[in-house]
């Protein structure tokens, strides 16, 4: 099923890929174009307007600066970039610094950097070796983002990021992608990266992609790929707005970083966005494009709510067939089976953040299903103990559950239930999905 709906829209996808041309270059002025393809002007512009950009540390104009410039002064992480460079060509990330060495940095894949490879890239740099025109460009030290502790287990050393496209201040179509080891450490689809899809309305992970392929795990691990919540998306989409409004890119590509610290930071504007975030979304860019074209929007804000009314939640029954997964809310009604007589229904949490699910203690003991099994210890805000383990069966939407889950004091929580992720296998979870409010039984 996975691979008749994979081929079913990649054929879909690559059919539209010249109907999209149709909006880069008539969207485009070339001031716009300019803009984009300049980096460091690009961060000007974004920065005055007071959007959120990374630190840029030194600019390298000439050989004769490149020779002169301390080298060693440059702190223990930070991205080497060319001014006018296009596809990632030149970027150099450099991951730290070597312990005890002042002149040695070491990148995503342990390789050391030291300074004559640095001025020998900047040296390529400002030749204009990564340039798109092959004219002299220039080179520039910029703060490297630090990733955040909620995509840091889905990545490779280096730190992922978000592209969104937007068009007439409406936001189409976004992915997150990942960097691996096949990448070395680089958010790029095409050196081995992961490209997923995100829904735009409520900034959940959807399909998936890698070399080109659907994968639902991330390889070499059981992490699933869809249903991870991006924080902040709501502002991911205003600032992407913002950068379209300010610059005056008509049909503009924009990639951000959720960066541990800062939030969402803007890493770049690109012009002439790639059409990969199509096959990560499973869906074409015309149709949505089309649209947008011609609505008279007059704000950011009212752009980023069409956006989300017109492409969000649309793609759950496709998911769901796809997948083979359910798509649930944050809160759901299940029921809980004892061994023994009818099952007990009541409301539970679901709970991405933790790893195993837990019963109430009364409720256990009203079920019969006290019989402690085993005990796992935890640690949390006030140290580390030891929990007692129980079997339980339940049911979530319709799917039986047979698992083994904490006893806990919920006496005083809203939720005598939460059900964790080691129990969520078959199912994708959408923060915004039918949330339900009944009271606890």
């Amino acid at each position: 099923m996975i691979w008749q709906a994979f081929i079913r829209n990649r054929k879909k996808v690559l059919g539209i890929n010249a109907r999209s041309l149709l909006y880069t270059r008539p969207s485009n002025k070339k001031r716009a174009i300019e803009i984009a393809d300049n980096k460091l002007l690009a961060k000007k512009i974004l920065k005055k307007a007071g959007l959120p950009v990374l630190e840029t540390y030194q600019i390298l104009k000439s050989n004769r600066e490149v020779k002169s410039f301390g080298f060693s002064i440059l702190p223990k992480s930070f991205v080497l970039k060319p001014n006018a460079g296009f596809g990632g060509d030149g970027i150099l990330v450099v991951y730290g610094k070597k312990k005890n060495k002042d002149d040695v940095w070491v990148k995503a894949d342990r390789d050391l950097v030291k300074v004559a490879d640095l001025k020998s890239h900047c040296f390529s740099i400002v030749d204009g070796d990564f340039s798109r025109l092959g004219l002299p460009d220039v080179a520039f030290f910029e703060e490297r983002s630090k990733i955040s502790k909620l995509l840091k287990p889905y990545c490779f050393r280096g730190v992922p990021d978000i592209r969104i496209i937007v068009y007439n201040l409406v936001p189409v179509m976004a992915m997150l992608k990942l960097p691996t080891r096949e990448s070395a450490g680089r958010a790029n689809m095409h050196r081995g990266g992961i490209a997923i899809g995100i829904d735009l309305g409520t900034g959940v992970t959807t399909t998936a992609t890698y070399r080109g392929l659907p994968v639902e795990k991330l390889p070499g691990t059981r992490l699933l790929l869809s249903g991870l919540k991006i924080p902040f998306w709501k502002d991911f989409l205003i600032i992407a707005g913002r950068a379209q409004e300010v610059t005056g890119i008509g049909y503009l590509g924009i990639d951000l970083a959720l960066d541990r610290d800062k939030g969402p930071v803007i890493l770049e504007l690109n012009a002439r966005p790639g059409l990969g975030i199509q096959l990560a979304n499973q869906t074409g860019l015309a149709e949505r494009l089309n649209r947008v074209k011609g609505l008279k929007i007059n704000s950011v804000k009212k752009g980023v709510r069409v956006g989300q009314d017109l492409f969000g939640g649309e793609i759950e029954e496709e998911l769901e067939e796809i997948s083979g997964r359910k798509v649930i809310g944050i809160n759901e009604p299940i029921k809980i089976f004892p061994p023994e007589g009818l099952p007990l229904e009541t409301v539970a949490k679901i709970d991405t953040g933790a790893y195993r699910s837990t019963i109430c203690t009364s409720i256990a003991e009203k079920l019969g299903l006290n019989k402690i099994v085993n005990y796992k210890k935890v640690k949390s805000a006030l140290g580390e103990a030891e929990r007692p383990l129980v079997e339980a069966s339940f049911s979530l939407d319709k799917r039986t559950v047979s698992t083994e889950v904490f006893l806990a004091d919920r006496s005083e929580m809203k939720y005598d239930v939460i059900v964790g992720r080691k129990d969520l296998k078959r199912f994708l979870v959408d923060p915004a999905k039918n949330v339900f409010m009944g009271k606890r039984k």
